[in-house]
């Protein structure tokens, strides 16, 4: 009788110390998944700034030489981008290239300022990949005949 009470004690001891130490492990754990997720965003945060500053470095370039400058760039959209707008948040005439990153905190807004008037639809390139844009400059914008601006659309 007093050997089977020492293997259950030894059993119950065991079990144990391996609660304790997975209670201890199972709040790194989730700090760990936390961390990687707040990575994630801010590298999505980041390629989404160097690919504003693509558009819009290339877009004053175009706006500079006037029309019929034209020129194809190709840009990377990171994962997480739910929008991308030009102009303005209606994609109206105006001097801002918008990345929307959504993150666990709510959407981030990526903007780059452009010199020169810029509009264009990039709505379409939110999935996660590599795409040719053509910036061209315009003497009648699509979004606005009245104002002349650099276009932004992207190769289909």
């Amino acid at each position: 009788m007093q050997q089977k009470r020492t293997k259950g004690q030894s059993s119950f001891e065991l079990l144990l110390t391996l609660s304790f130490g997975l209670a201890i492990l199972l709040p790194v754990v989730v700090i760990a998944f936390i961390q990687v997720s707040n990575a994630n965003t801010s590298l999505s945060s980041a390629e989404s700034q160097q690919a504003a500053s693509n558009l819009a470095s290339v877009a004053s370039v175009v706006g500079s030489e006037g029309v019929p400058a034209k020129v194809v760039t190709s840009i990377n959209v990171p994962p997480g981008v739910s929008n991308i707008y030009v102009g303005n948040t209606t994609n109206g005439v105006g001097n801002l290239v918008i990345f929307v990153v959504e993150s666990a905190a709510g959407p981030s807004y990526i903007t780059e300022y452009v010199p020169v008037a810029v509009s264009g639809n990039l709505q379409g390139v939110t999935t996660p990949g590599t795409y040719l844009i053509n910036i061209s400059a315009q003497s009648s914008c699509p979004s606005n005949t009245a104002v002349s601006c650099v276009y932004m659309k992207a190769i289909t």
